[in-house]
């Protein structure tokens, strides 16, 4: 997914905690669920940050310095101007673009 697409807020703002729960049912259960799409959205971007940063390594040795290269910052600095993984997983529950599955206790129960 491109996460540049999703237009989420870049700071924090207040959100309206019943319109959050209500796909869900329970205050805790949404917060597991953005937590753990936050997780995945925050090791996917790092994983395409460290493969772009990957073209610019060169095989040196410890002791030399590191040289950075202008289009190589270009890129870090485009990735930290993103929302945060947070705010990227809150907007696609609010957008109905997570897809989540629950179990209930009560009907593991019976």
């Amino acid at each position: 997914m491109d996460y540049k697409q999703i237009k989420a807020p870049r700071n924090t703002i207040t959100r309206d905690m019943n319109r959050l729960t209500e796909k869900v049912g329970n205050v805790y259960e949404t917060v597991v669920i953005l937590s753990k799409r936050a997780n995945q959205i925050s090791s996917a971007l790092k994983k395409e940050l460290d493969s772009k940063l990957q073209d610019f390594s060169m095989p040196q040795d410890a002791l030399d310095e590191t040289f950075e290269n202008r289009e190589q910052i270009e890129i870090s600095r485009s990735y930290e101007r993103m929302p945060k993984a947070t705010l990227l997983a809150t907007q696609e529950l609010i957008d109905d673009q997570l897809v989540f599955r629950t179990s209930s206790r009560d009907e593991a129960l019976n």
